[in-house]
């Protein structure tokens, strides 16, 4: 049973109806999507989340936000949080995503997810002899979606990070950058990343 209720617009008064208001102006929505709604109960949380969101998640910046939309949803993903994933699901749907592309996005996360975990075991392993062996790992998803080529590069820039795989992240940045991401981009592509981490840490932690 989740130990944290979300607060109803009903329910929200001063400072908190005000950002809910926000939120729906943000949005273009008629009523606060169901994953803010948590954050109601913690006002600063709510309005750090909601600028943090508006400028990093929901807005065009260095990146559209149609590729932030689908980086969001990688990191919900990941994060296992059903309740932000099934939202970013129709948003990027509604961004022009294809239901094929949103299911692309949770693969490419899967398998940067398994290249984190062998160059991480290279990293702490300590011996010099595994740096020659072989990979030996399968990965023709990275190529093999229909994502474009740097759309799934920024996606495995994002999950290396959130997997702290320190090789991955600097191989995937140098590829972006190669395909022509300048390093603000990706560093949006991170603050993206780092605004969802928030939101659905707060959400796994309430027991959603």
């Amino acid at each position: 049973m989740p130990a944290i209720a979300p607060l109803t617009e009903s329910e929200a008064t001063d400072k908190i109806e005000q950002t809910y208001g926000r939120i729906n102006e943000m949005l273009g929505t008629d009523s606060v999507p169901d994953p803010f709604l948590l954050y109601g109960r913690v006002p600063a949380f709510l309005q750090d989340f909601f600028m943090n969101s508006k400028r990093f998640v929901f807005s065009d910046g260095k990146l559209p936000a149609k590729t932030k939309g689908l980086i969001a949803l990688a990191v919900a993903s990941k994060e296992r949080s059903s309740i932000w994933a099934d939202w970013l699901t129709e948003y990027c749907h509604k961004l022009g995503w294809s239901d094929t592309e949103t299911t692309d996005v949770r693969a490419v996360a899967g398998a940067c997810a398994m290249y984190n975990t062998f160059f991480k075991f290279r990293d702490l392993a300590g011996r010099d002899i595994f740096q020659g062996m072989s990979v030996g790992l399968r990965a023709h998803t990275f190529a093999g979606t229909s994502l474009d080529e740097l759309t799934v590069e920024l996606v495995n820039v994002v999950i290396s990070d959130l997997n702290s795989c320190h090789a991955c992240v600097s191989g995937h940045v140098a590829k972006a950058v190669e395909l022509g991401a300048s390093e603000e981009a990706i560093l949006e592509a991170i603050q993206c990343a780092a605004t969802m981490m928030a939101g659905t840490t707060f959400h796994t932690a309430a027991g959603y």
